[in-house]
């Protein structure tokens, strides 16, 4: 793994790309493993055909999705959910009100991991999902289907067909954040803003999609881990596919980790960011400090507005085989000027408020903030390929 240590994070050696290893295991358990796949991989695929012919045209929020959802869930094993909420004491959740749950009209902003967390969070919420793109600030709605494909960076097939043609092509629209939530008034809206999946090991640089959702709409961090953690997907293509959907039937139990922040809004992230920025320990101006203090400063000033929302910190690649829309690897959209056109230009204030979304997310999940993205993602699944094919010589 040294050669690719170039892809580590340099302040914290964290290699947030690297595929996760299974847990140890003894060969006697091969054939258990083998009776448990061959078990559960038919009625996983009777369930998902079920989805996809009958039940994914049902009106949202109705109770045969949700059901549908959890059985996706609960056939290969995912049976324990361990779910926390910034601020809830464990065991009155059912006394939590409501502001502190998402709520339609507001905004999820969720860790990208694995596909189960579009599982998890369509049986949970029935939320619209979207593509984030890194240097834009436009998302584009996608089904659950297209949101399943993108953890591989694959097309969804069925957008290649069909009636899944012209949905695909009426889904190639890009729009803010702010029309889809006045759009969709009664349903959640679902970001990945690291636009492409890690292993969990750490919070990848974020998107600026969040940056275009209105002032008063509220925006709920949410992290997501599991255990055994080798149902991540960092690396694209279908033989990862096929490698995911053999560990997770596999495997006999797995456990989901929920954590849910407490919510903000882009008026109240700008107005802190801009309080801390007029107001520094040492009374300088950003324009006299160096970039090594000014980055310090912007994660310090991330640090202060992501503090006080709860107390968990103690205690593709080939353009990642992507859809026409998937210009660039791992849902990076456009070529630069298309992205300064709508609005791609982050400035200070709005830097601090990606910061603070990224704290929150990274104390969530207990994890660091790297600073790799799309970019660094991109170069090191091409040379994780280059490495592959020079060891079958």
């Amino acid at each position: 793994m040294e050669k690719y240590g170039q892809y580590r994070d340099k302040g914290s050696g964290i290699a947030p790309f690297f595929p996760i290893a299974p847990p140890p295991t003894t060969s006697l358990l091969l054939p258990w493993q083998l009776f448990l796949a061959f078990i559960r991989i038919p009625i996983l695929t009777f369930a998902w055909l079920v989805w996809l012919c009958a039940i994914r045209f049902l009106p949202a929020g109705s109770l045969l999705r949700k059901a549908n959802q959890w059985c996706l869930l609960g056939i290969p094993g995912v049976w324990w959910i361990d779910l926390q909420v910034d601020n809830v004491r464990r065991g009155s959740l059912s006394q939590t009100p409501r502001g502190r749950l998402p709520y339609p009209g507001t905004i999820i902003a969720s860790s990208y991991t694995s596909p189960l967390d579009v599982l998890y969070l369509a049986a949970i919420f029935d939320p619209i999902f979207t593509q984030s793109y890194r240097n834009s600030r436009l998302v584009r709605p996608i089904t659950q289907e297209t949101a399943l494909a993108n953890c591989f960076s694959i097309t969804n097939p069925l957008e290649l067909v069909g009636a899944g043609a012209a949905t695909s092509a009426a889904g190639q629209k890009t729009l803010p954040l702010s029309d889809l939530v006045r759009q969709n008034p009664t349903r959640i809206i679902v970001l990945f803003p690291e636009s492409t999946t890690s292993n969990g090991r750490g919070i990848l640089k974020l998107s600026p999609s969040l940056l275009s959702a209105a002032q008063d709409t509220r925006v709920f961090p949410v992290s997501l881990r599991y255990t055994p953690a080798d149902v991540v997907t960092p690396i694209p293509g279908w033989l990862e596919a096929l490698r995911f959907i053999w560990r997770l039937n596999s495997g006999q139990t797995h456990c989901i980790r929920v954590r849910i922040g407490k919510a903000t809004t882009m008026t109240r992230g700008l107005s802190s960011s801009s309080s801390s920025s007029t107001t520094m320990n040492d009374g300088s101006s950003p324009a006299s400090m160096s970039p090594s203090s000014q980055t310090r400063s912007s994660r310090t000033s991330a640090d202060r507005a992501s503090a006080g929302r709860g107390s968990f910190e103690s205690n593709f690649f080939d353009t990642l085989q992507a859809s026409p829309a998937q210009k660039v690897a791992g849902g990076s959209g456009g070529d630069e000027s298309d992205d300064e056109a709508e609005g791609g230009a982050v400035t200070e204030a709005e830097r601090r408020v990606l910061d603070a979304l990224a704290e929150d997310l990274a104390r969530l999940g207990r994890v660091k903030r790297v600073d790799l993205g799309v970019e660094e993602k991109a170069r090191f699944v091409e040379a994780w390929r280059r490495g592959g094919k020079k060891g079958k010589k």
